[in-house]
């Protein structure tokens, strides 16, 4: 390997989860903030909680319908007919 091209590498960064826990990691960053870790992800814990998804769906088509093409509206020309005096 080349010298002096690698960033430094941290054996023992800290790795700070939204929940709270701390662990340490291997890293080129002293320290890290993740979202989510295996002591919160319902995966690993077996229960289910909400991770911040509520509204995606409604969001997705609301943009779904702002995106369709509008109807064309009738462009009104002048009437070619004269009116009369009497």
């Amino acid at each position: 390997m080349k010298k002096d091209i690698h960033p430094e590498y941290f054996k023992k960064a800290k790795a700070k989860c939204a929940c709270g826990a701390t662990f340490d990691v291997g890293s080129t960053k002293k320290e890290l903030s993740v979202e989510i870790c295996s002591k919160c992800h319902p995966f690993f814990t077996g229960r289910e909680q909400l991770i911040d998804t509520a509204g995606r769906v409604e969001k997705f088509r609301a943009r779904q319908t702002k995106a369709q093409p509008k109807k064309e509206k009738k462009v009104r020309t002048k009437s070619t007919t004269t009116k009369e005096t009497k």
